[in-house]
């Protein structure tokens, strides 16, 4: 009997055709996201760095800025411009509410009674992003002008000697008041609650409404009961994305308001663009991330809600 002979070895491949098919399947994300990440890299990762250095810098523009870890800056900014950042926090918390209370009607009505109406409310509710920013604020330089229909109108029912005893304006003028800047900062920002609390009131189930009712809930029950803590991600993502860059906003109280109401952004601002210092402007934006990081944080605990739209 004659041996059949072996049959030639041939080089073992990198491995089953399926599994290699697997490993590529499971690596699609990484790369879909790798733009993603050198983006925030480069623009978001490497700007903090470099401000964060800067931030402990000591020298002149003139000199040149050199690293000595001088974390005193932090101190003194924060002491000297302390008006400032309570100011900040007061005018976008002021706006923030403001925004909810005009927001969450509105919101209702466009997710709930519409109807056909809804896709041209949507529309108005963002066609302000169809212009500048700069512009939108400048606009209520005329709305709110000495003399104007709107502040005639608001002296004529009493509201200017109100707000005069509560000191956010002087006597019959509202430029350049807390109010105006406040009136500026809600309006610039109104868009950024509506949208999140539409978004969550628009995948409430009316099933659960019409349950409710079913069971004798007036409509204010309902509304206490189901409606707003389903909307609850709704408040929270549009109350912090109103409230965040409210904060650190300084076109409103530069355009509508004066010395008396400038807020920590105008002080980063002239910092930057004015007195040259730059090491107290890096530790200013880093003070008020860090508080505006804290309230967030302590706010999201609070609401019981990560489920954010």
């Amino acid at each position: 009997m004659t041996a059949t002979a072996a049959p030639p070895q041939t080089a073992a491949p990198d491995g089953p055709p399926v599994h290699r098919a697997s490993l590529r399947k499971r690596l699609i994300p990484y790369w879909l996201l790798l733009p993603g990440i050198v983006w925030l890299l480069v623009f978001f990762v490497l700007p903090m760095v470099y401000q964060a250095s800067t931030s402990v810098q000591t020298g002149s523009l003139e000199e040149g800025f050199k690293v000595t870890w001088h974390f005193q800056t932090y101190w003194d900014a924060f002491t000297e411009y302390l008006p400032q950042f309570l100011r900040s926090l007061a005018y976008a918390g002021t706006a923030t509410v403001l925004c909810l209370l005009l927001g969450y009607p509105l919101a209702y009505l466009i997710a709930f009674k519409a109807g056909r109406w809804r896709n041209l409310l949507l529309v108005l509710v963002i066609a302000p992003f169809f212009t500048s920013f700069l512009i939108r604020t400048l606009a209520w330089k005329t709305i709110l002008a000495d003399g104007g229909p709107v502040v005639g109108a608001l002296h004529a029912v009493g509201f200017l000697d109100v707000t005069s005893w509560l000191g956010i304006t002087e006597g019959s003028r509202v430029l350049a008041t807390p109010l105006a800047v406040v009136c500026g900062l809600t309006y610039n920002f109104l868009p950024f609650m509506v949208l999140p609390l539409y978004t969550s009131l628009e995948r409430i189930d009316t099933r659960l409404h019409e349950a409710a009712g079913d069971l004798y809930a007036t409509p204010a029950t309902v509304f206490r009961k189901v409606t707003f803590p389903l909307s609850m991600p709704g408040v929270v993502s549009g109350t912090l994305l109103t409230f965040i860059p409210a904060s650190g906003d300084y076109v409103n109280a530069e355009l509508l308001g004066s010395t008396d109401t400038r807020m920590i952004g105008n002080v980063i601002q002239s910092q930057y663009l004015r007195i040259l210092d730059y090491p107290t402007a890096a530790a200013l934006s880093f003070i008020l991330m860090a508080i505006v990081l804290i309230m967030v944080t302590v706010y999201i605990r609070r609401a019981g809600t990560e489920d954010l739209v």
